[in-house]
């Protein structure tokens, strides 16, 4: 029964893909704005225009493009940029998905650290005046913007007190060599620890404001799932037999809340992976947000195509994968 959910689950995820594809298909061609001029200029002489919009294929009917899109898909060729170079997408990407992979996991450590520790409390003093301070955070974190909340940082952590960067990644000459792309892991395995601490401190503050901003999510998620499992009836059987509180809660009930909190937390990381634009703009962070929205501004629809599928797939191979942790911990979600 395992295999079969799985493949239904698999084949649910083509046409929410193909949808996909088509609906930013024709955003980008609706959108104003002319890749051939951001490339030639808007005073080319019309020749030039011509022979660049033939070499692009944009001369061809929307539907022609379209199929020739799909097909290269289905080769697994993205396609090549059409402003920089007619470089490859896929390299593009790889060159920007380290940075948002990187701030993605420090991200949402921070958040599952404090929504896993606030929400389980406020589920344990369930109706005190705690409980209503967690609940209040939860929904003011949530409403956060994200600008506002990390400039606030940039001007105490940087500005007043001067002890983290503004922005950027890792400060200029500090790049460690490149294995990965992920500096504070490259850092470790070179053994580069300027490298390491250089590229920690420019973490810092973004992976806060993605992190609590996150946070909120987790801490209602778990405190829901912590009050049902608190008011079960082995809960109480460890309580009368003098099992300490914290054992009771963290051991026993958090780990049986676990399984619902699973889900919402490989969507969240599925979600910060498809890149935290206002995060990385906030921060001048080089990661998949700014990435895409530069190639937005320059109408470069082969690049914003390909990034965009390259994140649907990551968002549609991590449900799949939570669908199999969540299918393989709970049985009786195979028969739904």
């Amino acid at each position: 029964m395992l295999k079969a959910y799985l493949i239904k689950r698999a084949l649910m995820t083509i046409p929410t893909m193909l949808i996909l594809l088509t609906i930013i298909f024709l955003i980008m061609r609706v959108l104003p704005g002319d890749p051939v001029a951001a490339i030639v200029g808007t005073k080319a002489p019309p020749e030039v225009i011509q022979s660049v919009t033939r070499r692009l294929g944009l001369d061809q009917p929307y539907h022609i493009q379209y199929i020739n899109y799909l097909s290269d898909l289905l080769r697994g060729d993205l396609g090549r940029s059409m402003i920089w170079g007619r470089r490859p997408v896929i390299d593009e990407i790889m060159d920007h998905f380290p940075a948002t992979l990187e701030l993605s996991i420090s991200a949402f450590m921070v958040s599952i650290l404090i929504g896993i520790i606030t929400g389980t409390e406020a589920a344990r003093k369930f109706r005190s005046k705690f409980d209503q301070v967690l609940r209040f955070y939860g929904i003011l974190t949530y409403s956060l913007f994200i600008p506002w909340f990390g400039i606030m940082l940039q001007l105490i952590f940087s500005v007043y007190l001067k002890l983290l960067p503004v922005g950027g990644r890792i400060d200029p000459f500090m790049e460690p060599e490149k294995i990965t792309g992920l500096y504070l892991l490259d850092s470790i395995l070179t053994l580069n620890i300027p490298s390491f601490f250089n590229a920690l401190s420019h973490l810092v503050l973004p992976s806060i404001t993605l992190g609590v901003y996150i946070s909120g999510v987790f801490t209602r998620t778990v405190r829901s799932n912590m009050l049902e499992v608190l008011r079960k009836d082995y809960i109480t059987a460890a309580r009368a037999r003098g099992i300490p509180e914290n054992v009771v809660v963290y051991r026993h009930a958090l780990k049986n809340a676990f399984i619902p909190i699973l889900t919402m937390m490989g969507l969240q990381f599925a979600l910060l992976l498809a890149g935290a634009v206002l995060t990385e703009t906030t921060f001048s962070w080089p990661g998949m947000g700014t990435f895409l929205l530069e190639r937005i501004m320059y109408r470069d629809y082969t690049t914003v195509q390909g990034t965009v599928v390259f994140i649907a797939l990551l968002i549609v191979s991590i449900s799949l994968l939570v669908d199999i942790m969540y299918a393989y911990l709970d049985p009786r979600i195979r028969f739904r």
